[in-house]
């Protein structure tokens, strides 16, 4: 059974860092989209980083040279390590993978799988 089990949400500033991690268990999908999703306040889920299944990486624009993305390589462990943490950061981060190919979506996947979240705030 599919388990994504998030931690290292929290309270920053502007400008600060936070490392997320998640523990994932039963793990067996071939195709794939794997990484970290957010829902902000009023917003829809989105792709924020990830990896392919083929070991190409996806970050999205706002995030871009901000965030890194990592995994252990059996896939039981990933890691998103977020810089210059923003106020527009602010959401409810899940671990998250994506099987269903979406070519409209950002990340060209579904969110299709997701854990309980962590919930990072970024505000003086």
């Amino acid at each position: 059974q599919l388990q994504l089990v998030e931690s290292g949400g929290g309270l920053v500033q502007p400008g600060e860092s936070l490392r997320l991690s998640c523990e994932i268990s039963g793990f067996t999908f071939r195709s794939y989209l794997l990484g970290w999703a957010r829902q902000g306040p009023g917003k829809g889920l989105e792709w924020v980083a990830g990896v392919y299944s083929d070991g190409n990486t996806y970050y999205s624009d706002s995030v871009k040279g901000r965030f890194a993305f990592s995994r252990d390589s059996d896939n039981k462990r990933v890691y998103l390590q977020m810089n210059n943490l923003r106020p527009e950061d602010t959401a409810q981060y899940y671990c998250a993978i994506g099987i269903e190919v979406k070519p409209s979506q950002p990340g060209y996947y579904a969110v299709d799988y997701w854990g309980k979240g962590t919930l990072v705030t970024v505000s003086e």
